[in-house]
């Protein structure tokens, strides 16, 4: 587990490393990967996987999830998947006789979507 937030630029530096250890100890041979998806987190951008079945896409991500403690959501993309799907919706609840909001997958900190391009124009519009 990481350790408190660092503040020196040498502290960053170890942080860094610390995290491509724990992420190494899951996914072997992915170093290139994992740096491109850092890079991706830290300057808030998107980042765009492309790749043949069973390069650790997916469990590179999810990994990287739990050693940063950010939220993961895996979304796969269908031609019947709607907008609502994605960003979710509102709930009534009858109990209490109130909307509920039920956020979807968008919400999470990483979030993968899977074969986008099967989806319609008005789903991939809602990422």
């Amino acid at each position: 587990m990481l350790s408190p937030a660092p503040t020196t630029l040498p502290d960053y530096q170890q942080k860094i490393k610390q995290v491509f250890a724990e992420v190494g100890k899951v996914v072997v041979g992915q170093q290139y990967m994992v740096g491109r998806l850092l890079i991706g987190l830290f300057t808030g951008g998107h980042i765009l996987l492309e790749g043949v079945p069973g390069l650790a896409k997916t469990l590179t991500i999810s990994t990287l999830s739990k050693v940063l403690h950010l939220h993961f959501q895996r979304v796969q993309f269908t031609p019947d998947l709607l907008p609502s799907d994605l960003v979710g919706t509102m709930i009534y609840n009858q109990n209490q006789s109130v909307f509920e909001v039920k956020k979807g997958p968008i919400f999470a900190n990483l979030v993968l979507a899977d074969e986008i391009n099967r989806s319609p124009a008005k789903v991939q519009s809602a990422l």
